[in-house]
């Protein structure tokens, strides 16, 4: 700038003269540069000019300079030749600048704004060549955004290339971009290229399945826009990598076709679909999507049909389809199976239901039998295969073709099955079959051959050797054998059956016992002990009880007292490691034959016994039993000692009640004495707080036939008794509480713990308060402030038992001189010859 154009003010000379002194010092221009911040913009362009005229290096005036020249164009129009200038300006920054991103970027953000579209690319293009390429990151996110705000698809394109060379990670919003502008083909090519590399990591945080996903979805959406890939092979490829999610992939590869126009090819899909899946979901995904497709094909023939007008063909079509639709519902269940079927083939219950979807279809159900039995394997099977070979031999049964069945069971019987029970529960129906058609004989010799030793015999749960080996002894067809025996057979051939089975040792105790009630029915009876005998000899407690109660019995009605000791050796036999539980019968059904046909010393000592055999929960039982037996033997008398003995053993609820009964006893052979004393025994287990109706029977027992010291003594018993369980207040408090129970209907809920404790202890303070002897009960001789007229009243009650024999002691503590006690005349024999005074 011409030096005639400086006009300098009186301000400026200092930092002229500070500029002539210093012309290379940034820190002296910028001061100058900040002192004209306030004054006009040419004044100040022509400052920063100078200094970069001087400093053309310095990248702190240039961006002051270029950021200040921007600044002053802000508001004007775009057109304005001001805006040329400044883009000079920034040419002219370049050439000294153009390693800066900075400043390319700054300027390319004016041109932006400008709205010079090629010039801007132009520009991006050249900051690009000029930064290095560590910096590239920073110019190409404006460079993106700038291409895509203006509808120029094809060099947004080819910039997205440029840019994936550097950064093909970002293929995604390429990708997107693609789809935006409805560039498919490219974008299922970018999708499928990045969907084939194993190595990479979506920025979108997706996994490789979530874009094979997408991928599918826009190849089966737009079956025209896509050319470049096979789409129906892409598709059917993700079918075997993912397989979990084959549903979804088969409902887009028949959109694919449906969207193609090729509609057979579409139902030939999801046939296919349907024949194939094996799980429930992609089943229900594939069907639901077929059966929409089928209603949608159908409202389009008829939406046709009713615009142009409708044929005889038409209709046909029409109809056609109609039934194809319904075929497909009614089928829904028969492929549902198929899909349970296909997930395991050896499950038995669907083979079951699946011919039960073909009920009246007989040449389907025999091929779904015949199919069954051929697929399902026993050592996989879901339930028992047997039932499949049974079910389908009563198939041909129902039907009338009985050697049909025959067959079919006979070549069930060499199937090998892993469980004994389901070739014996074959051979037991073939059986059961011939029975149903009365071939009684044909049963006989099936079960026969089905119980026959084999050439190999195996023990019956030796699972390494075939089962046909094991059946001879199963007990399951020997039970049926020997119930067929007794129906059908002889006395004898029936006997050795079961000898047979006892001799297998796989007898149970009911086989025993049918046994012998056999040889009974038959008048056989010492072989039916035998039978006992040798059952016994089998089992242990607890299985032998049964035998063992149904020979005692038995041998009872057989013999009552004939063969006494023969009995009595047989009791102790079973009695000898008898457990508790099963004593009880035994010992009373001993006592029961010593009683009728023994001696009554005997019975009382098999009594005595029991009560210490049994379990203690039946001890009290026992006692009773014992009690009521030697009163009627010997007399009420003979049972004090069981009474004591019954006391000490029992529980201290059950020895109450003994105690009570015991008294009781006592009273009605007026020992009163002795029903005190147990009374007074009884009363150390009785707390008076838990056990009201003891004190009160004790109180009655007292005021019928004791005086005034006894019931004084039964007071002070109640109150040391009272006092001794005091001392455990908790164990009371919850004692207590489960025998009242949880709160009462009347108490409400409390709000805390320490209220609930307040309300247990005022329960109990309440119940003690109750305990305490009150006023209006007539019986105060432990009241220090008892009224005298209650002590007169009580006085006046009569005892029948009490012998009166004048005053005494006690009388004259409780001031007899007020109370109007009863005279009686003493007669003058007393007196012998002393006269009367």
């Amino acid at each position: 700038m011409p030096e005639k154009q400086i006009i300098l003010e009186e301000d400026d000379l200092q930092y002229e003269e500070e500029i002539l002194r210093n012309p290379y010092s940034v820190k002296c221009w910028l001061r100058y540069i900040e002192c004209k911040l306030s004054g006009p913009a040419h004044a100040l362009n022509l400052v920063y000019e100078r200094a970069l005229k001087e400093l053309p290096g310095s990248y702190k005036l240039w961006y002051a300079y270029l950021r200040q020249r921007r600044k002053q164009v802000k508001r004007k129009c775009i057109t304005d030749p001001a805006y040329e200038e400044v883009n000079n300006c920034h040419e002219r920054a370049l050439v000294f600048m153009h390693k800066m991103p900075r400043i390319w970027l700054d300027y390319c953000q004016f041109l932006v704004d400008q709205c010079k579209i090629t010039r801007t690319r132009r520009t991006f293009d050249r900051a690009l060549r000029a930064l290095p390429i560590t910096q590239h990151h920073r110019i190409w996110p404006l460079y993106l955004r700038f291409v895509r705000a203006y509808q120029l698809p094809e060099t947004a394109v080819r910039v997205y290339r440029r840019y994936l060379k550097l950064s093909p990670e970002n293929a995604e919003e390429y990708i997107e971009y693609l789809r935006s502008v409805d560039r498919l083909d490219e974008a299922a090519s970018r999708l499928a290229s990045i969907v084939n590399q194993d190595g990479f990591v979506s920025k979108e945080g997706k996994s490789n399945y979530q874009l094979w996903q997408e991928l599918c979805t826009l190849l089966s959406q737009n079956p025209g826009s896509i050319r470049s890939l096979d789409s129906a092979a892409i598709i059917r490829g993700g079918l075997t990598r993912f397989t979990d999610q084959r549903g979804k992939l088969w409902c887009a590869l028949a959109e694919y076709h449906t969207r193609s126009g090729h509609f057979e090819k579409a139902r030939d899909v999801y046939e296919e679909a349907i024949q194939t899946v094996t799980t429930v979901r992609d089943f229900t995904q594939v069907f639901d999507s077929y059966a929409q497709f089928e209603e949608s094909v159908i409202a389009a023939k008829m939406e046709t049909d009713s615009e142009m007008g409708r044929e005889e063909e038409d209709d046909l079509d029409l109809e056609l389809r109609l039934a194809r639709f319904e075929q497909l519902i009614e089928r829904r269940p028969l492929l549902l199976n198929g899909v349970l079927l296909r997930q395991n083939p050896h499950n038995v219950h669907e083979w079951h239901k699946r011919v039960q979807l073909y009920q009246g279809k007989p040449h389907e159900i025999i091929n779904t039998y015949t199919e069954a039995v051929q697929t399902v394997d026993p050592a996989k099977a879901t339930g028992k295969p047997h039932t499949l070979w049974v079910a389908f031999a009563k198939f041909y049964e129902d039907n009338g073709q009985i050697d049909d069945a025959r067959a079919i069971l006979q070549r069930a019987t060499q199937v090998k099955y892993t469980h004994v029970d389901d070739l014996a529960s074959v051979w037991c129906q073939f059986g059961e079959m011939e029975l149903r058609h009365e071939n009684y004989d044909q049963a006989l010799r099936i079960l026969r051959k089905a119980t026959a030793v084999p050439a190999r015999k195996a023990e019956y749960f030796d699972a390494s050797e075939p089962v046909q080996n094991r059946l001879y002894k199963s007990l399951r067809v020997w039970s049926m054998l020997a119930d067929l025996e007794e129906s059908l057979g002889t006395f004898k051939s029936t006997k050795a059956v079961y000898d047979r089975i006892i001799d297998l040792r796989i007898a149970t105790p009911q086989i025993i016992i049918n046994y012998a009630l056999f040889l009974e029915e038959h008048n056989y009876f010492e072989e039916s002990f035998k039978a006992y005998e040798r059952g016994i000899a089998l089992f242990r407690w607890p299985n032998v009880y049964d035998i063992w109660s149904t020979y005692l019995s038995k041998f009872i009605a057989r013999y009552g007292g004939k063969k006494l000791e023969r009995a009595r050796d047989l009791f102790e036999q079973a009695l000898d490691g008898c457990p508790r539980k099963f004593a009880k019968n035994i010992f009373l059904l001993y006592a029961k034959l010593e009683e009728e046909h023994g001696l009554a010393r005997h019975a009382m000592a098999l009594y005595e016994r029991a009560t210490q055999a049994v379990e203690p929960v039946e001890q009290y039982e026992m006692f009773n039993i014992y009690i009521k037996r030697a009163a009627e033997i010997y007399g009420v008398t003979h049972t004090r000692s069981i009474y004591e003995r019954a006391i000490e053993l029992l529980p201290d609820e059950q020895s109450r009640e003994m105690c009570l009964r015991f008294a009781d006893m006592e009273c009605k052979l007026g020992e009163i004495d002795r029903a005190r004393a147990v009374y007074s025994y009884c009363s150390q287990m009785c707390d008076p707080r838990l056990t009201a109706g003891f004190w009160q029977t004790w109180r009655d027992f007292e005021v019928r036939h004791g005086n005034e010291d006894t019931l004084r003594e039964m007071l002070r018993v109640k109150r040391s008794v009272q006092a001794k369980y005091n001392t455990q207040g908790t164990f009371l408090v919850s004692q207590r509480l489960r025998v009242e129970g949880a709160a009462s209907e009347e108490s409400r809920e409390p709000a805390d713990e320490m209220q609930a404790l307040e309300q247990r202890a005022a329960a109990v303070a309440a119940e003690a308060e109750k305990d305490k002897p009150q006023i209006k009960e007539r019986i105060l001789f432990v009241r220090s402030d008892a009224s005298r007229t209650e002590l007169a009243e009580l006085t006046l009650q009569t005892n029948p038992d009490e012998i009166n024999i004048g005053d005494d002691e006690s009388e004259e503590e409780l001031e007899p001189d007020e109370v109007q006690l009863e005279q009686k005349s003493v007669p003058s024999s007393v007196f012998a010859g002393i006269s009367e005074d």
